[in-house]
């Protein structure tokens, strides 16, 4: 069941977005046959997503082919508070450079194109994303992954050290910074009494 208005196809409870489709010609003795390429994006919006391609005769068939292959290709993005990235990241491929940066609430998604149809199917709400270098959608979906699959979440980061999170975050108590601060202010006070 396609919704014309946006592209997506709501699937049980995967989300797929028709990101682009190519039109490609091969020339023959006859003419020319024309065949289509789709770039779909697939998520449950929470927290998994994946994307394919697929080539065809026909649209709709191409479209299948890669809806079918992004399901087999979902990865897990761990989100901070189910809504946001946990940190800063740069994802690479080929000429494509993405940069996705963490956001506080309400910002939303601010991503350009192939990048907005990621964060809206993997489920966040509120990231900025820019795209340094090449604009096409294949690298630039790529680049995304790449950023997205070296996402790490606190607790992973802890467990693989053996800490506790809020040792990895270097939290202080709350006396310390106070009172060297007090410290620093009398040393500041009787140096110019003096």
């Amino acid at each position: 069941m396609m919704r014309p208005e946006t592209g997506e196809r709501g699937d049980g409870e995967l989300v797929d977005k028709l990101v682009s489709i190519n039109r490609v010609a091969k020339v023959v003795k006859g003419g020319r046959r024309f065949g289509f390429a789709a770039l779909v994006v697939v998520g449950d919006q929470k927290g998994r997503v994946g994307f394919g391609s697929g080539k065809a005769r026909e649209v709709p068939e191409a479209i299948r082919k890669a809806t079918d292959q992004a399901k087999r290709t979902m990865i897990r993005v761990p989100l901070r508070e189910g809504r946001t990235l946990h940190h800063d990241v740069e994802g690479r491929h080929g000429a494509g450079k993405v940069v996705l940066r963490a956001a506080p609430a309400g910002t939303g998604i601010i991503a350009g194109g192939p990048m907005r149809a990621v964060f809206e199917t993997l489920g966040v709400g509120d990231v900025v994303a820019k795209s340094i270098g090449s604009s096409n959608p294949y690298n630039m979906i790529k680049a995304t992954f790449d950023g997205l699959s070296n996402l790490v979440a606190p607790r992973a980061v802890a467990q693989r050290r053996g800490k506790k999170v809020s040792e990895i975050f270097g939290r202080r108590p709350e006396g310390e910074g106070r009172a060297e601060g007090g410290d620093d202010e009398g040393d500041a006070a009787q140096a110019g009494g003096a």
